[in-house]
């Protein structure tokens, strides 16, 4: 079993939901960092969302991001675990609003 870390990065989302990260076959990872945050000068809301099996479930519905500001969904005692073909989606009340980072530990 290999351990690698990894960055990704989604720029600029928005109302559509799109993938922040997505393991792959033979992968199983652990999100270690997350952050969001706002690009615009007004607040915005954002969701994340775990896929797993097909089915959608919320991490975060509708928090509130100042302008400026950034949250951190996962991160410090805060981790998720992902296998192979789940993936984490992020989506705002805005278009264009929001850069997210992610952190992942992938175990292959």
């Amino acid at each position: 079993m290999a351990n690698t870390f990894k960055n990704n990065f989604l720029k600029a989302a928005g109302t559509t939901a799109q993938n922040a990260y997505a393991a792959g076959a033979g992968v199983s990872a652990t999100i270690i960092g997350m952050s969001i945050a706002n690009l615009i000068t007004t607040p915005i809301s954002a969701n994340v969302i775990v896929t797993s099996g097909g089915v959608d479930y919320y991490m975060i519905r509708n928090a509130t991001i100042a302008p400026g500001g950034a949250l951190v969904p996962v991160g410090g005692d805060q981790k998720l675990v992902l296998e192979a073909g789940d993936y984490l989606q992020v989506n705002t009340s805005v278009a264009s609003s929001a850069d997210v980072i992610t952190s992942i530990l992938e175990i292959t």
